[in-house]
């Protein structure tokens, strides 16, 4: 297992390195001789393999290994993107482990532009359309029994842009950094000879990735965040267009950390978490999303629970081992996967609310042990999707923010998830970021 819990918000957006390693592996074939494929992504010239991936299928439509390979290589071409934006604007080292979408190892670049708010928006976009493209090509391969396989150590990224795919943008890595070191270091002595296969499952395990970055990027750009960038984004890059010039004048404080003057920025970000929805057909497009990869999950399972060999499997069924930490996947966890997806979708549909934690008699006690629920109301998730409203993030916890979808109704009961936990064996969201 690669992602560690940390916290929710760093295992998604970790997960976006982690599903490149996926979709690297999934592009060499499981037979002796190499796919076309294979040079492009060992020499981190990913343009070139997608344009000789296209001619492939120009010529033989129905090949399955590769339309695969030409959505792992657009997968693979959003997240080298994203990295070398990153570059182009000087995201500030260590830094970078506190945002979404930027956990790549990039170096420090000595002459950065400078960063404005359409330009971050626009980052965004980029990435979003990066990943629109590769869904289309995953969602255009047919189940048909292709067996891939990869060292992937040996996978390159051009991460600043140079137009060399160095041994530090190996895909290993980007794993590394995501992880920074621990049980990736554990799995193979020889790293260029570390093996993990893919097969049909593993397709739309990847499409569901690519649903559930959407999902995020969708979010950010549904809400007008410029108040925010303008005041705390020096936090994270060097140059930014802002009128507190004096701001950037300070400089960002300890390589590796933050200085007096910078905890009053992460004060003040907190703050400016308060946003107007300013493009709502972006949250019921994520809302579509994270639909989809609720249904991809449930084939993605169909499929792999078919499978009868035991073959270096990224995602095993209880019969087989996972190639990375020799992880088990028991019948116990895949029934409560299951119970996962049922509850999550009832959320999500609106048939059920979450806990809400205002008008509880005695109040509300922090840390006291049960979370605490109002007898009567909910918070309707659907809605917060489909009837967009502002987001004061102090507002939403202290919960008179959330007052516009209170409802009652049915509510998710919390002994599902005690029981959704417990089959996890405590790990849940060590699953949850590796299951989709």
């Amino acid at each position: 297992m690669l992602i560690q819990p940390r916290m929710t918000v760093r295992a998604i957006s970790a997960s976006a390195v982690v599903i490149a390693a996926m979709a690297v592996c999934s592009c060499i074939a499981y037979a002796d001789e190499s796919p076309a494929v294979e040079k492009y992504l060992t020499e981190g010239r990913l343009a070139e393999g997608s344009t000789a991936m296209q001619k492939i299928l120009a010529a033989q439509p129905q090949d399955q290994e590769a339309r695969f390979s030409l959505g792992v290589i657009q997968f693979l071409q959003a997240v080298e993107k994203l990295g070398q934006d990153q570059f182009r604007y000087g995201l500030l080292g260590n830094r970078r482990r506190a945002m979404p979408f930027m956990r790549l190892p990039i170096g420090e670049n000595s002459k950065p532009e400078q960063l404005s708010y359409e330009k971050a928006c626009r980052m965004v976009e980029g990435f979003l359309d990066g990943l629109k493209v590769a869904e289309a090509t995953l969602a255009e391969t047919k189940p048909s029994n292709v067996k891939l396989r990869l060292k992937i150590g040996q996978i390159r990224l051009d991460l600043d842009g140079d137009g060399v795919a160095a041994d530090e943008e190996s895909l290993w890595r980007v794993l590394e950094a995501v992880q920074g070191g621990g049980r990736i270091n554990e799995l193979d002595p020889d790293v260029n000879q570390f093996v993990i296969a893919f097969d049909d499952g593993d397709v739309l395990w990847l499409r569901g990735y690519c649903h559930i970055m959407s999902t995020l990027g969708e979010v950010v750009l549904a809400y007008d965040w410029k108040d925010l960038f303008e005041r705390t984004a020096h936090l994270f890059y060097p140059d930014i267009d802002t009128p507190y010039t004096y701001l950037v004048t300070e400089g960002a404080g300890p390589f590796n950390g933050f200085n007096t003057q910078n905890v009053l920025d992460i004060i003040a970000l907190v703050h400016t978490i308060n946003f107007e929805c300013v493009e709502p057909e972006r949250m019921k497009a994520a809302l579509a999303h994270l639909e989809s990869v609720i249904s991809l999950s449930r084939d993605s399972w169909k499929l792999i629970n078919a499978e009868t060999d035991n073959d270096h499997e990224w995602l095993p069924n209880p019969k087989q081992t996972a190639a990375m930490g020799g992880m088990l996947v028991s019948q116990e966890m895949q029934v409560q996967w299951q119970a996962f997806l049922d509850e999550s979708e009832a959320i999500l549909q609106g048939k059920k609310l979450l806990p809400f934690w205002r008008g509880v008699e005695g109040g509300v006690m922090l840390f006291g042990g049960d979370f605490p629920m109002n007898s009567e109301l909910g918070i309707n998730l659907r809605r917060v999707f489909t009837e967009p409203t502002r987001l004061d993030l102090v507002l939403w916890l202290q919960g008179t923010g959330l007052h516009p979808y209170l409802e009652k109704g049915e509510r998710t009961d919390p002994e599902s998830w005690t029981r959704i936990m417990n089959g996890f064996r405590g790990e849940f969201f060590i699953f949850l970021t590796w299951f989709n």
